[in-house]
């Protein structure tokens, strides 16, 4: 990054007013930044390098899974659905959901498929017309431009959406005005606490924009109960999962084998101690 240019994150998107202080953790964009109140990491990137990176996103042929991926995929997208039926305590058949920046709208497709009154919002034109010529029902736009009533949904989920948002509040206070009391809002991200984060450093590929474009905003367990609270949620729980130690590309096969071996035998640890380096964060609107 040319050192010249301003970092298009400047405060902690979190709304702390503590000062930021620069990491040991180098990206090509430059120093991490970490927030001394919540402990948010922040990306260094210039708003042209942000820009450059979010293009990969609005492409027609972007996102598109099959075969055994796609599979994974469903099975992930049904044992989170019947979550969130549980958390409302419904059926599927009387569940109004949106996803919001759905891409192509796969979770969109299992939903319906599920029973769900299921609709997306995608804010990349190409992308939402590939979902809308493969015949689901998603928007153009941002969740603030579609003009929906109040209390409109029962559930939302914006998966690996928080992480690009210079700004989540506005976000989640329009999530919370559309949701209907006692509604579900699923958050997926990364978890910058993780301990494959730990392990990694840099080499996590969360953090390379070349790879996840417009990554650069990195949560933890509190930085993420923190937005809940500003954007006043309540927290019906946060989950992380999975360890890992390598990628397979840049790693000789025999470190790969053993560093996968190891990783999945601390899956479980991560889970119950909040380290692993997905993270569900499960967030209810308040009933009054």
């Amino acid at each position: 990054m040319n050192t010249s240019e301003t970092p298009y994150l400047t405060t902690c998107p979190i709304s702390c007013t503590a000062p930021l202080a620069d990491t040991t953790l180098r990206l090509r964009e430059g120093l991490l930044r970490r927030c001394s109140a919540c402990g948010q990491l922040l990306s260094s990137a210039s708003a042209a390098r942000y820009s450059e990176t979010m293009a990969q996103f609005d492409d027609s042929t972007f996102n598109i899974t099959a075969g055994r991926a796609q599979k994974r995929r469903d099975a992930v997208a049904h044992r989170r659905l019947m979550r969130i039926a549980a958390l409302l305590d419904k059926s599927p058949q009387d569940i109004r959901l949106c996803d919001v920046g759905c891409s192509r709208g796969q979770f969109v497709a299992a939903a319906i498929a599920a029973g769900f009154s299921a609709e997306g919002v995608e804010p990349a034109p190409q992308i939402a017309q590939a979902a809308r010529d493969a015949g689901l029902p998603v928007r153009t736009g941002l969740l603030e431009d579609q003009q929906y009533a109040d209390s409109s949904f029962d559930a939302l989920t914006l998966f690996e959406v928080v992480e690009h948002l210079r700004a989540p509040l506005p976000l989640l206070a329009e999530c919370r005005r559309v949701l209907k009391p006692g509604g579900i809002l699923l958050i997926s991200t990364g978890n910058a606490a993780s301990w494959t984060t730990g392990a990694m450093g840099t080499r996590w590929d969360y953090f390379d924009m070349a790879r996840d474009g417009g990554h650069i905003s990195f949560f933890n367990l509190r930085s993420m109960a923190l937005l809940a609270a500003r954007a006043g949620f309540e927290v019906a729980g946060i989950d992380t999962a999975r360890v890992k130690f390598h990628d397979r590309e840049n790693t000789p096969r025999w470190r790969y084998a053993a560093g996968k071996l190891l990783a999945e035998a601390l899956n479980l640890p991560a889970r119950l101690a909040g380290r692993g380096h997905d993270m569900l964060a499960w967030l209810r609107k308040p009933a009054q």
